[in-house]
C-alpha cells in the first residue's frame, strides 16, 4: 500500500509543479514591472525635489549680493557740523540726504530739470544717508574732507545691474527709463559699480526698501522663540513620556491621555495659535508679537511630537536591560533613570530635533499671535516685539516690488538651511549614540 500511494500521488504534484513553473515568469515580471514603478516613482520626486529647490536657487542667489556706486562725496562742514564742536547729538541730526545729493549732482552736472533730479537722486537707496551718518559718527574727522563712498544703490538699479530688468523691452514697460539707464553705464565705464557680497541682509531688520531689508530680526525672533521652546517642550516631553511609559496604571485614565496625545500631534497648528491668542494674551495678557508667547506657542504645538518619539524611544529599549538592573538590586527609579534613559536619549533627541525643525517652518500659529507685524529693529531679549523667518518670508512673498521676489528666495534658502541643518543633526546624533543589541 505504501508503495502505490508515492505513484497516485505523483501526477497532481507534478501537474502542480509544472503549474507553478508556467507561472513564474509572469510573477518575475510583474515583480519587475512593481520594482520599476517604485524606482520611477522615487526618480519623479527626486526630480520635483531637484526642479523646486533649482527655481528657488535661481531666484535667490543674486539676494546675498548688493548693487553700489562709488561717489566722491564732500563732508561739508556748514551742513554737519555748523559750530564745529562735533557734538554727537548735531552730528546725527544733520542733513546727509543734501551730501547724497550734491555728490550725484557734481558727478553728472548736466542733469537740471526738476523729474530729471528725482530721477538722479533715484540711483541711490535712501539708506546711503545713514551709511554717511554711520561713517561721520564712526570718525569725525572725515568732516570738511572729500571721499570716494560706494554707496548703496536703489532697488530699481540692483535690479538692472543683476540683469532681472530687461534693457530691450520698451521704454514704458520696465521701471527704469532711458536717461537712469544712461547714467548708470556712465557709472559703469569709470568703474562706479560694483556688486558685492549682501553683508546687511544677514544683520538689518525689515525694511520697505528691499535694498535694506535683511533677515537680522527674523533670525533673532527665531533663536529667541525656539530657546522658548526648548526649554519648555523638551523637559515636560521627556518627563511625560517617562511616566506613561514605565510609570503609569494601565487603566482607563492613561488609555485617554494617550488617544489624547495623539489626536493632538494631528491637530491643525492653526488651532494653537487661537489657543494662544485666546488664553496667552486675551486671558493672561501677554505682550503680542513677542518671542515669549511664540515660544509658548509652539512648545504646545511640539509637545506631542516629543512625547510620541521619546515613548518610541523607551521601548526600543530591551526587557533584558530592565530586568537585569532589577535583578542586582536596583529600584525602578535608578533602572529608568541609569540604564532605560540613557539608552533611549538618543531617540528622544531625534525626536526633539525635528519638533523643533516643525516648529521652525511654522507660520500659521504665529499669524494668530501677531508676530506678523512689520518689524524694523532686531529684537534683543524674549519680550521685545518680533517676527520668525518663515513669517518674514511670507510678508516678503506679498510685496510687489521684484526685488522682494530675490529676498524672498534668499531667505527660503536660509531657512532650508537651517532645516537641512537640524535634520542632519538629529540623524548624525542617532548614529552616534545609538547602541544596536
Amino acid at each position: 500500500m505504501s508503495d502505490r500511494t508515492p505513484a497516485t500521488n505523483e501526477p497532481p504534484r507534478r501537474r502542480t509543479l509544472e503549474a507553478v513553473s508556467a507561472s513564474l515568469p509572469k510573477r518575475y515580471a510583474r515583480e519587475r514591472r512593481f520594482r520599476l514603478l517604485g524606482r520611477l516613482a522615487v526618480l519623479l520626486g527626486l526630480v520635483f525635489v531637484g526642479l523646486l529647490f533649482l527655481s528657488i536657487i535661481a531666484n535667490g542667489y543674486t539676494g546675498f549680493r548688493q548693487t553700489y556706486l562709488r561717489l566722491p562725496v564732500t563732508f561739508d562742514q556748514d551742513l554737519l557740523d555748523p559750530e564745529g564742536k562735533r557734538d554727537p547729538a548735531t552730528l546725527r541730526g544733520a542733513d546727509y540726504a543734501a551730501l547724497v545729493k550734491k555728490s550725484l549732482q557734481a558727478a553728472f552736472p548736466e542733469v537740471s530739470g526738476r523729474s530729471e533730479l528725482r530721477e538722479l537722486f533715484g540711483l541711490v537707496s535712501s539708506g546711503a544717508e545713514y551709511q554717511l551718518m554711520d561713517m561721520v559718527a564712526a570718525d569725525p574727522s572725515l568732516i570738511g574732507t572729500t571721499q570716494d563712498v560706494w554707496l548703496i544703490a536703489s532697488d530699481d538699479i540692483d535690479m538692472v545691474a543683476k540683469g532681472h530688468i530687461d534693457r530691450d523691452v520698451a521704454e514704458g514697460e520696465r521701471r527704469v527709463n532711458d536717461r537712469a539707464l544712461g547714467w548708470l553705464d556712465a557709472l559703469d565705464q569709470k568703474g562706479a559699480v560694483k556688486t558685492r557680497f549682501n553683508k546687511a541682509f544677514f544683520t538689518n531688520g525689515d525694511s520697505r526698501e528691499p535694498e535694506l531689508a535683511g533677515i537680522g530680526g527674523a533670525v533673532a525672533g527665531s533663536f529667541y522663540t525656539l530657546l522658548v521652546c526648548l526649554l519648555l517642550a523638551f523637559p515636560i516631553g521627556v518627563a511625560a513620556a517617562v511616566y506613561l511609559e514605565e510609570f503609569a496604571p494601565k487603566n482607563r485614565w492613561t488609555d485617554l491621555i494617550e488617544v489624547n496625545i495623539n489626536n493632538l500631534a494631528a491637530v491643525p497648528s492653526i488651532v494653537f495659535g487661537l489657543l494662544g491668542l485666546a488664553v496667552l494674551i486675551n486671558f493672561f495678557g501677554m505682550p503680542r508679537s513677542a518671542p515669549i508667547v511664540g515660544g509658548l506657542v509652539l512648545a504646545l504645538m511640539v509637545l506631542p511630537t516629543i512625547i510620541i518619539a521619546g515613548r518610541a524611544a523607551l521601548k526600543s529599549v530591551p526587557p533584558s536591560i530592565r530586568e537585569a538592573a532589577l535583578g542586582v538590586g536596583a529600584s525602578k527609579m535608578q533602572t529608568v533613570f541609569h540604564h532605560v534613559l540613557p539608552l533611549a536619549m538618543p531617540g528622544m533627541l531625534t525626536g526633539m530635533i525635528i519638533g523643533m525643525a516643525h516648529a521652525l517652518g511654522e507660520t500659521a500659529p504665529l499669524l494668530m499671535i501677531g508676530m506678523v507685524a512689520f518689524v524694523v529693529d532686531v529684537p534683543h531679549g524674549f519680550f521685545d516685539p518680533s517676527t520668525l523667518l518663515p513669517v518674514q518670508i511670507f510678508l516678503w512673498a506679498d510685496s510687489p516690488e521684484r526685488a522682494f521676489v530675490e529676498k524672498t528666495a534668499a531667505a527660503i534658502i536660509v531657512l532650508l538651511a537651517f532645516l537641512i541643518a537640524m535634520n542632519a543633526l538629529a540623524v548624525l546624533l542617532r548614529r552616534h549614540f545609538e547602541r544596536r543589541w
